[in-house]
């Protein structure tokens, strides 16, 4: 007695087919006893035995084994041969968005009539200065320049707390207006404090100012030689171009990056620091000279060509050149 099955499965049709035989330790034991008792135990147990056919050799189409309940229709109705292809992920990938520059807006004077004449008689008196000083600066630079460095400084404070926005000012007026009846926290109410940001700045000026005279250095000052010179031409141009970058700006990262790769839009403060630099850069050009005249000592030149850069660069960039770039940002 024997039963056939077929199962399907993927890579054919499977046969089983299950024959009935007897047990052989029961037969066994009926034999044995047979001519005692006559009796003959009749339990079997069923041998499978198993063998597969192609669906290949008998023309029949190989199916998967899906369950349309339990499978999503896409799955479905995808052939199990059917591979994602690598072409068509690094399709998906590159179609992903690229990351866009950070689109920093220029700095605007604050709209007040203090401001505006701070901005525009500031630079004026620092010429002032350096014209009725001149004789004393090429004398004896070190002593002039030490002693002209805290009136630049607090000139430098007003300027920035009178006319520019200090760092984080526009975050803070888009903040949510507060509904009728509801109080304000204390930060939210106060926002940014100009006299502490100016003096942050001004702190973080004076960080940055060794690595000022290292670029200086770099660029041809003396190394072992006029080693105070350098330093308080260092310290000038931070204050002059440094600083108000640092007040309006903050220590962002992308506002930072952006301003030295000459991505950021000009301003007063961008147009200020390219000027200084500019400035100071030209003004080097007469000391080599063969002219033997006292105003070619170190850093006498720089230091004039840093103030008067400054002062053409902030107005030129505050107001004909106001928010052009000199690199288009990608969007």
């Amino acid at each position: 007695m024997s039963r056939l099955e077929r199962r399907l499965h993927p890579e054919g049709i499977e046969w089983t087919l299950e024959a009935w035989k007897p047990r052989e330790s029961t037969l066994s034991k009926d034999l044995a006893n047979a001519d005692d008792d006559h009796t003959l135990d009749r339990s079997y147990r069923p041998a499978a035995t198993s063998f597969q056919i192609p669906t290949t050799s008998i023309g029949l189409p190989s199916m998967p084994l899906i369950d349309p309940v339990t499978m999503p229709s896409t799955i479905a109705n995808r052939s199990p041969s059917s591979k994602s292809s690598p072409s068509l992920s690094t399709a998906a990938a590159s179609s992903s968005p690229p990351v866009t520059v950070t689109n920093l807006a220029p700095v605007a004077l604050l709209d007040s009539p203090v401001s505006v004449a701070v901005a525009h008689s500031l630079p004026a008196v620092y010429l002032a200065l350096l014209g009725v000083r001149f004789g004393a600066l090429v004398r004896d630079p070190v002593s002039e320049l030490q002693a002209s460095l805290p009136v630049v400084a607090a000139g430098q404070l007003a300027y920035a707390v009178l006319c520019l926005p200090v760092a984080g000012s526009q975050q803070a007026k888009s903040t949510r207006k507060a509904r009728p009846g509801e109080k304000k926290k204390n930060n939210e109410a106060l926002g940014p404090r100009p006299v502490v940001s100016a003096i942050l700045s001004l702190i973080l000026t004076a960080i940055v100012t060794p690595a000022v005279y290292i670029l200086l250095v770099l660029f041809g000052a003396p190394f072992l030689d006029y080693t105070q010179h350098t330093l308080l031409c260092a310290a000038h141009l931070a204050l002059l171009a440094l600083f108000p970058i640092f007040y309006a700006r903050g220590v962002d990262p992308a506002a930072l990056l952006s301003i030295a790769g000459a991505q950021a839009p000009l301003d007063e403060t961008f147009g200020g620091l390219l000027g200084a630099v500019l400035g100071a850069w030209l003004g080097a050009v007469p000391i080599p000279l063969d002219w033997d005249r006292d105003w070619q000592r170190w850093p006498v030149t720089i230091v004039v060509g840093m103030y008067a850069g400054r002062t053409l660069g902030a107005k030129v960039g505050g107001t004909l050149l106001y928010s052009k770039r000199f690199v288009a940002s990608k969007a």
